[in-house]
C-alpha cells in the first residue's frame, strides 16, 4: 500500500533526476472537454518505469543496502530491466539483468548499451524471475521489481504529481494497466483530487479480473500490448490502492489500440508503444466518455518502439 505520503517523498528524493515531461493539450474534437496527453515517453529510457526504479536504487542506497560491487538486480528484458539499469548507471554501480534466452537481441543490445550485465537462461519470464531472486539472496545485490514494490510504484506516482501542477487540475485520468505499478502511483498521487480509470486489452485484463475476483487472479495473456502490459496478474500494491482509491477498470480490443496508436501519430506525430495507445484508446474507442465539461488527462507512458510497424 502506498499514500500520497509516498508519491510526495519520491518526488523529492528523485528531484533533479528525472525528467518533467511535458503536457499537450489535445486539439478541440467532439469529446464535451478538455485533454490533456502527459507525455511520460519522453522520460529516460522511453518510459515512465526510470522514475521508479531511481527511487527504488535511491531509498536503498539511503538504508545503506546497495553495495557498490553487486549493485542491483532484476527480471525484465523489457522496460524495467532498461530503467533499472540506467538507474543503476546514475548511481555508479552494477546492474544485472535476467532474461529468458529467447529474449530479443534488440532489447538485450540496449541492456548492455547503458552498462548492464545480460543474464540469458530459460525459457519463460518465470525462470528468469527465479534466477533474479536467487542471484539477489546470493550476492545482496538489491531486488527491483517491474512493478509490484512500494518505491517503484511511488516514484512512478511522481508523473500524476506533475500533472496536477502542469495542469491545475483534473477530473480524470486515464492510466493503461499490466501490473499496475503506474496505476497505483497516479491514484495515490491524486487521490482526493481526480478519479483514476485504469484501461486494459481485453487479452490482458489483470485489474478487471481482480476486482471481478475480490483478489488478485492469474489472467492469460496475449494480443498486441502484452510486449509491455503482459503481467499475468495485478500486483498487490496495485490492486489495494485500486479498491482503496475507487479505480475504474474498462476494457479496449486490440483494433482501438491499433487505431488510438496511429491516430497519435497521424494527428500529433507522437510514436508510442501499443500498451501507451491502450490509455488513448479508451477515448477514441468511445469506451470512455467523459461528462460534460470533464477535464480529462492521458497518461501515454512509453514509446519503446519500432515506427515502422506505424506504416
Amino acid at each position: 500500500m502506498i499514500t500520497r505520503a509516498d508519491v510526495e517523498q519520491a518526488a523529492q528524493r528523485t528531484a533533479g533526476l528525472t525528467r518533467l515531461t511535458p503536457v499537450l493539450e489535445a486539439d478541440p474534437c467532439a469529446l464535451p472537454g478538455p485533454v490533456w496527453f502527459k507525455c511520460e515517453f519522453m522520460q529516460h529510457t522511453g518510459t515512465f518505469k526510470a522514475r521508479g526504479a531511481l527511487n527504488r536504487v535511491l531509498a536503498a542506497k539511503e538504508r545503506g543496502e546497495l553495495k557498490p560491487d553487486v549493485g542491483v538486480v532484476v527480471a525484465s528484458g523489457g522496460n524495467a530491466g532498461l530503467a533499472n539499469a540506467y538507474a543503476a548507471a546514475q548511481l555508479g554501480v552494477p546492474a544485472t539483468v535476467f532474461v529468458p534466452a529467447a529474449a530479443p537481441a534488440v532489447k538485450v543490445r540496449k541492456l548492455k548499451a547503458v552498462g548492464a550485465t545480460v543474464v540469458q537462461g530459460g525459457t519463460e519470464y518465470a525462470e528468469a524471475y527465479q534466477a533474479a531472486i536467487r542471484y539477489a539472496g546470493e550476492t545482496g545485490a538489491v531486488y527491483c521489481h517491474a512493478y509490484d514494490q512500494p518505491e517503484i510504484a511511488a516514484g512512478a506516482g511522481t508523473a500524476g504529481l506533475e500533472l496536477l501542477d502542469q495542469v491545475g487540475g483534473v477530473d480524470t485520468v486515464l492510466v493503461a494497466v499490466g501490473g499496475g505499478g503506474l496505476m497505483a502511483g497516479i491514484a495515490a498521487a491524486v487521490e482526493g483530487r481526480a478519479r483514476v480509470v485504469a484501461v486494459e486489452p481485453e487479452t490482458a485484463p489483470t485489474l478487471n479480473a481482480a476486482l471481478a475476483a475480490g483478489e488478485p487472479v492469474d489472467v492469460p495473456v496475449a494480443g498486441i500490448a502484452a510486449d509491455s502490459l503482459g503481467a499475468r496478474r495485478i500486483g498487490d500494491i496495485g490492486f489495494s490502492v485500486a479498491v482503496r482509491a475507487g479505480v475504474e477498470s474498462i476494457l479496449v480490443c486490440d483494433p482501438d489500440i491499433v487505431e488510438a496508436r496511429l491516430r497519435l501519430w497521424e494527428d500529433y506525430r507522437i510514436i508510442v508503444e501499443h500498451g501507451a495507445a491502450a490509455a488513448y484508446a479508451a477515448l477514441t474507442s468511445g469506451a470512455y466518455l467523459p461528462g460534460l465539461g470533464e477535464r480529462t488527462a492521458v497518461i501515454l507512458c512509453g514509446a519503446n518502439t519500432d515506427p515502422a510497424t506505424l506504416a
